[in-house]
């Protein structure tokens, strides 16, 4: 008969800490919940006093001869271990590397933004690697490929430093670059674009007001000439022309 899979454990060492009943010792050295050793007892005797001061007997060192058990409370002994853990993985910094490739006949505006690319990683903490692959006939001339490598390393060389010389690898050459500590490396390009230019200052709230709204003038319309008035209400020697 088939048997179920047996569930995953964690590499946590508390999946691992035998607690009272679980310690498999006979005997175990025994500290108190202060710190101080109380000697060697036997395990009946240590689970004993345990009970006694309303604690847990927790082995912290199962390798040693006899076993080290603490006399602790389990619950408090967990959330503590939990809380190192946690201030250890914080600390812990993962070694990223980011690959920057060339050509012995790169532009040098496209060296240029590669060179950016390259700083902008380390002034992040993060390796990089420099692969320059030749192509061709290009291997006829690998003196060209070293020597954009060794401009692209001097561009850099304030944010980095190569861990060896740059080498040719088969049909490439590849170093790669290790950032310099912060207190001796070079300020970040996105610190300094804005060095020199004044701050406006914050707008006061007395100048934040409604605007008044605007009144347009507009221009006077022109009045009706009105006709003037003659003796005759259809006068008609209005349009007569007399020839002087």
């Amino acid at each position: 008969m088939s048997r179920p899979f047996s569930p995953r454990t964690f590499s946590s060492p508390m999946a691992f800490t035998r607690v009272n009943g679980k310690i498999r010792a006979r005997e175990v050295r025994v500290i108190d919940s202060d710190k101080k050793q109380l000697g060697v007892l036997s395990l009946g005797e240590a689970i004993t006093l345990a009970r006694s001061k309303g604690v847990d007997l927790v082995e912290i060192a199962p390798n040693a001869m006899p076993p080290v058990c603490w006399l602790v409370d389990y619950g408090k002994f967990r959330y503590e271990q939990a809380k190192r853990e946690k201030e250890s993985r914080k600390h812990q910094h993962a070694t990223k590397v980011k690959e920057v490739q060339l050509s012995p006949k790169i532009d040098p505006h496209d060296l240029g933004v590669k060179r950016d690319h390259a700083i902008g990683f380390l002034c992040e903490d993060m390796k990089v690697k420099v692969a320059l692959k030749f192509r061709g006939r290009e291997m006829a001339h690998t003196e060209l490929g070293f020597e954009v490598v060794q401009k692209f390393l001097a561009d850099i060389a304030a944010y980095g430093h190569p861990d060896y010389e740059p080498k040719l690898i088969g049909r490439g050459i590849t170093v790669m670059i290790t950032p310099l500590p912060r207190n001796k490396r070079a300020k970040t390009p996105r610190q300094t674009e804005g060095v020199g230019a004044a701050p406006l200052p914050p707008p006061r709230v007395e100048d934040v007001h409604r605007s008044a709204p605007v009144q347009i003038e507009r221009p006077p319309r022109p009045q009706p000439v009105e006709p003037e008035l003659s003796g005759f209400a259809n006068n008609p020697f209005a349009e007569l022309e007399i020839n002087r």
